[in-house]
């Protein structure tokens, strides 16, 4: 079955840099699209980036262009998440998460239905 899991948070100052991982089993990231959020108490989920499946194509949120990056290892099948220049903002639970479709169009949290447990990123000093 369909299962993702995350991997990587923790503990940074601001301006810090993690990688957070995404390994899925179940289908392969390099037919599926993956995208990250972030989940915030008091907020909804918020889509960060997305990795298309079968092409290249990548998205992001404007609250994360040009520092985050997303990328993938079809021989691990596993995502990554690339976080550079990390802010206090940043702090939350993330989370990949995938409908098996293939294009990055919808970015909203109440379309996806396979989602991994999160991992737990704190920016602070």
């Amino acid at each position: 079955q369909v299962q993702l899991v995350e991997s990587g948070g923790g503990l940074v100052q601001p301006g810090g840099s993690l990688r957070l991982s995404c390994v899925a089993s179940g289908f392969t990231v390099g037919d599926r699209k993956i995208l990250w959020f972030r989940q915030v108490p008091g907020k909804e989920r918020e889509g960060l980036a997305c990795i298309e499946g079968l092409g290249s194509d990548k998205w992001y949120a404007d609250s994360v262009q040009g520092r985050f990056t997303i990328s993938r290892d079809k021989g691990k099948n596993t995502v990554y998440l690339q976080m550079r220049r990390l802010k206090l903002e940043d702090t939350g639970v993330y989370f990949c998460a995938t409908d098996l479709g293939s294009f990055c169009l919808n970015h909203e949290a109440a379309s996806y239905g396979y989602w991994g447990q999160g991992t737990q990123v704190t920016v602070s000093s």
